[in-house]
């Protein structure tokens, strides 16, 4: 379907950082074909729908780069405590009750929340991981899902030849929407001879890997007593840094580990609310950013956050840093928003697909409903982004071309459904 969005004030996010006013957006085969302020270049272009853009921001969708989509189950149970005790001690036996059927409607739900607060792209690591493809698959999302290589969770069982299985079913799948990772969860979950063997499957296949890295000082600590060094060094011994790799956190990192980071290209995801509510910290995002690190956003699960809103990851993002140091120059409007964008792309393995309007990228976009007291007067579309807008001003969204949310209302989600599954589901498992 061709489409075209007309009176559009749009934020492309790309290199030049332009802001357009008025402009004209077309949409074809589900790529963005052209973006213009001229009429002219409406001559040659045939609309299926026309979207009238005034009083809306068009801008590319949100990249929610570490998540537990399924894992909104398990939302405002076992709050303030440490991350140890949370984990250990609450969620891992609660998910022992969780069905791959479970899965799949809490992935449905987590889907339905990030499409209503402007994502578009999302990075999975969990549970039953075929429930989530499933789910991806019919919502139209685009995501980066991971399978572990170690069966249940359980480091003596290897399962690495579901890995292969995995990958080769879902892997660029459904036009390009799904790109399979390997999980790792951790150097903690995982031993020596689990790493490496991870590694040599992602070298194998040719994919990258998503990890846990450096998320608490225990880690850390715990790490160098196991292996005689940080989770960043015992990453490189074996080879897990050698292919791509999304690293959730990296709270904790000694001048050492952010050189071993820069040098290998990892891909930091900085989860801030995630982080601040099981007390781990704040990383050190202002000095990953002058190393030249690649820094994205995410939200971790919805039992750590306990939202999968990225319009609060950006705006805690913009100001943690600014407080902790003093400097309201760190961490600027048009950084964060970047890093919800473009990095979050790049981290993925999405980069150069989406993550900015520009012609010949594919069409992931939303709109954002700018006629709200709380945004009036705009002045500066970035700050309002960052700074003023919520997640609930999202209007409109489009995922490879095709619209997937429209004044609010879902397109390929019964939302009341997946709502009352979710509630039955909790009331089992948590009691």
């Amino acid at each position: 379907m061709n489409i075209l969005i007309k009176n559009a004030d749009i934020i492309t996010c790309n290199a030049s950082d332009d802001v357009l006013q008025g402009a004209f957006l077309g949409i074809k085969d589900g790529y963005i074909d052209f973006i213009d302020t001229k009429e002219d270049a409406l001559k040659d272009f045939k609309a299926d729908r026309i979207i009238d853009a005034k009083g809306k921001l068009v801008m590319p969708g949100l990249v929610n780069a570490h998540t537990h989509s399924g894992m909104t189950i398990l939302r405002n149970f076992a709050n303030d405590l440490a991350l140890e005790d949370w984990l250990f001690g609450n969620v891992l036996p609660v998910e022992e009750k969780l069905t791959p059927e479970d899965i799949y409607w809490g992935t449905l739900l987590g889907i339905a929340e990030m499409i209503k607060s402007g994502t578009t792209t999302f990075a999975d690591m969990y549970l039953h991981m075929e429930e989530v493809a499933r789910a991806v698959s019919e919502t139209g999302i685009r995501a980066n899902l991971c399978r572990s290589p170690l069966k249940d969770s359980d480091k003596s069982v290897e399962d690495a030849v579901r890995c292969f299985e995995y990958f080769k079913k879902w892997d660029n799948s459904f036009n390009g929407r799904i790109k399979v990772y390997i999980e790792v969860h951790s150097v903690y979950l995982f031993d020596e001879p689990s790493l490496r063997m991870s590694a040599e499957v992602a070298k194998e296949i040719n994919t990258g890997i998503h990890i846990h890295m450096q998320e608490t000082l225990k880690e850390c600590e715990d790490s160098n007593k196991k292996y005689g060094m940080s989770p960043a060094e015992i990453c490189c011994k074996t080879g897990i840094f050698d292919v791509p790799v999304i690293a959730a956190h990296c709270v904790h990192l000694s001048d050492g580990d952010m050189g071993i980071i820069r040098d290998k290209g990892v891909n930091v995801i900085h989860n801030p609310t995630s982080n601040l509510k099981l007390g781990s910290g704040i990383a050190k995002v202002d000095d990953m950013l002058k190393n030249g690190i690649n820094v994205a956003l995410g939200t971790d699960g919805a039992a750590s956050n306990n939202n999968l809103n990225m319009f609060e990851e950006m705006h805690l993002a913009a100001l943690i840093h600014k407080g902790v140091h003093m400097d309201p120059t760190l961490i600027g409007a048009s950084c964060a928003l970047k890093m919800a964008t473009v990095n979050g792309a790049k981290a993925l393995g999405f980069g150069g697909e989406i993550g900015e309007i520009s012609k010949g990228m594919k069409a992931d976009l939303i709109l954002i409903d700018m006629d709200k007291t709380h945004l009036c007067p705009v002045n500066d579309p970035v700050s309002a982004v960052v700074y003023s807008a919520q997640s609930s001003d999202v209007d409109t969204v489009i995922i490879d071309g095709n619209i997937v949310m429209e004044n609010r209302e879902l397109k390929t989600i019964d939302e009341e459904k997946v709502k009352f599954n979710v509630k039955e589901i909790a009331k089992r498992v948590l009691r």
